[in-house]
């Protein structure tokens, strides 16, 4: 009996933190009904903490292995006795706490910090998990070549100008994930992952940009300078936040799992802090599709929605009055018109909802795309093209499946209140029921 303790038991049969020889009862949450395993191994001291830990975040039950050590072992001890124990080679590995949602959370950064100091409790799961840690105040920044779908060559940005015309020139192609060496992918794929970037939260964004370009997937792409490099982080594998100005990362609260992409451009830009970003699409008369995108900077802070269609119309030598715009919601697979100011009934109104171009319905934000169309050509409002039409299929067959599933989940419900409505055996008389409640002074 010197070489065993007790440990509770789970609903699910997972034998818990094994109890100390010394807590009373009380302490050790032993109450009556509650199960208990008596198992082989002492139970840790006072001084010391019983831990699972697991290699990976994909954690199967069962698979925990458990360890006894001092609760004043450093991070970097610790590591190394869980890495012994596991049969691992050491150097690129570093911990983790499991979460509450049983998910990875933030790595134990200070290695050299006991696991008291890092409030460390006993039943607690350290995960392995394979990397090595970056110094802190270091950031680990995967970087991706961003190619806007489209024929031929890099976007050019637009402030003054009334005409464009095409930069001779060829898709930039970097080289997929999983295909090294491969520079030869699919130009319609308009992202393309380059590789990690180690560098200091005290860096500012330009030197992000020249650090990118030392990677070797992008050696083959014709990179002019960092300056000529817009920077995006990454949302749902799309561009989400435009990044301007040249400020340091930490500024940008970038994060430790932010991932940035690159487009490059013909010519240096320099954005304002009011200054919205959109790419503009001239309709194609009689084909349902769009020539190949023009990037616009507007100023939203002075503009309305009645100047912006002039200044489109100016920039696509087209009469204001015959020049409609739309903005594309690609989630949804649809177009929103954007209404004419002057047709609202009463001034209040129209002062009110031209303010609005960034806020509902309309949301402008850096990166929308902004569809024009020429009225003496099409005098229809459609926008709409054959890819939206699949979209919007798509987006009906999944709706009408979730719908059908609900009313499947509603019939079932439906059966088993009916169920236990359907009269049985009579029920017993009721009787009194009395509660007594005792004093807890």
């Amino acid at each position: 009996m010197e070489n065993s303790c007790l440990r509770p038991i789970d609903r699910n049969g997972k034998l818990l933190c094994p109890v100390p020889d010394s807590s009373p009862l009380k302490e050790a949450d032993l109450r009556t009904g509650r199960t208990l395993g008596l198992c082989p191994g002492k139970a840790p001291a006072s001084c010391q903490l019983f831990l699972f830990f697991a290699v990976g975040s994909d954690i199967q039950p069962g698979a925990e292995m458990e360890i006894i050590v001092e609760e004043t072992i450093s991070v970097r001890d610790c590591l190394k006795i869980m890495l012994e124990k596991s049969g691992l080679p050491g150097g690129t590995w570093h911990l983790r706490k499991m979460d509450w949602c049983y998910e990875a959370g933030e790595p134990l950064r200070e290695e050299d910090a006991t696991l008291k100091e890092l409030m460390i409790c006993s039943g607690d799961t350290l995960l392995l998990i394979e990397g090595k840690l970056l110094p802190l105040g270091f950031l680990k920044v995967p970087i991706w070549w961003y190619q806007p779908r489209g024929p031929a060559a890099p976007r050019k940005s637009h402030r003054d100008q009334t005409h464009w015309t095409p930069s001779p020139g060829g898709i930039c192609r970097a080289a997929a994930p999983g295909a090294p060496g491969d520079e030869h992918v699919d130009a319609d794929a308009p992202l393309h992952y380059l590789g990690d970037v180690e560098i200091s939260e005290g860096a500012t964004l330009l030197e992000l940009k020249a650090q990118a370009t030392s990677l070797s997937r992008l050696s083959a792409c014709a990179v002019q300078a960092p300056t000529f490099l817009r920077a995006w982080t990454m949302d749902g594998g799309r561009p989400g936040r435009l990044l301007r100005g040249n400020q340091r990362l930490r500024e940008y609260k970038l994060g430790q799992r932010t991932e940035i992409c690159l487009e490059p451009l013909q010519n240096e830009e320099h954005l304002g802090p009011q200054d919205v970003l959109l790419r503009t699409q001239m309709r194609l008369p009689g084909q349902r599709a769009y020539a190949r995108p023009v990037d616009v900077v507007w100023d939203a802070a002075r503009g309305t929605a009645s100047s912006l269609r002039q200044r489109l119309a100016e920039l696509y030598s087209l009469p204001v009055e015959k020049t409609e715009i739309a903005k594309y919601f690609p989630d949804k697979a649809a177009w929103l018109p954007v209404a004419r100011w002057n047709q609202q009934v009463t001034k209040k109104k129209r002062k009110k909802r031209q303010d609005n171009l960034q806020g509902p319905p309309y949301y402008l934000r850096d990166g929308d795309i902004i569809g024009i169309k020429n009225l003496l050509v099409e005098e229809d409002d459609d926008f709409s093209t054959v890819g939206d039409d699949i979209g919007t299929e798509s987006q009906t067959q999944l709706a009408l499946g979730r719908r059908k599933s609900r009313e499947a989940t509603g019939v079932q419900s439906r059966d088993t209140v009916s169920s236990a409505e359907t009269p049985g055996r009579p029920h017993k008389p009721e009787a009194s029921l009395s509660i007594r409640v005792g004093r807890f002074r």
